[in-house]
């Protein structure tokens, strides 16, 4: 299994407004920050804003933060919303892909448990607990 660069940068985002609490922080620091694309940052970022993860705020002063409370904000929820438009085999198109095994194949239903528990474990680690007690993280994102 693999995340897509999407669920990757915006785990990234999430932890860097996370250890720069109640800052409007900006999408350049970010992407300067964690070594990305601004413009491929910049469509994580929307993505997030639209799902309530993110708060942007337009403008010359504007910029990011979070949108709600690190603690509110799982992984699996995120991973779930980041990966939703990706299948995690051909099987799980909603047409069943062009395997010529869907119709007889156990793995489908195997897989689709293993994800679920996958999720689930994701499912119990905050972004809060991402960040606490990390003073490595914390060097490395905090704003200047």
């Amino acid at each position: 299994m693999r995340l897509t660069t999407r669920t990757n940068l915006a785990m990234r985002a999430l932890m860097y407004c996370a250890v720069n609490p109640g800052r409007i922080v900006r999408k350049h620091d970010i992407a300067e920050a964690c070594h990305v694309s601004e413009n491929h940052l910049a469509q994580v970022i929307h993505a997030l804003g639209q799902k309530g993860f993110l708060a942007t705020r337009r403008g010359r002063s504007g910029g990011l933060m979070l949108g709600r409370a690190m603690d509110q904000i799982t992984v699996g929820q995120v991973f779930r919303q980041m990966e939703a438009d990706v299948p995690f085999a051909e099987c799980f198109l909603p047409d069943g892909g062009a395997c010529p095994l869907r119709a007889v194949c156990k793995l489908k239903c195997v897989m689709a448990e293993a994800l679920e528990a996958f999720y689930a474990r994701l499912d119990t680690v905050t972004l809060a607990d991402l960040v606490a007690d990390n003073d490595g993280l914390q060097d490395l994102l905090c704003a200047a």
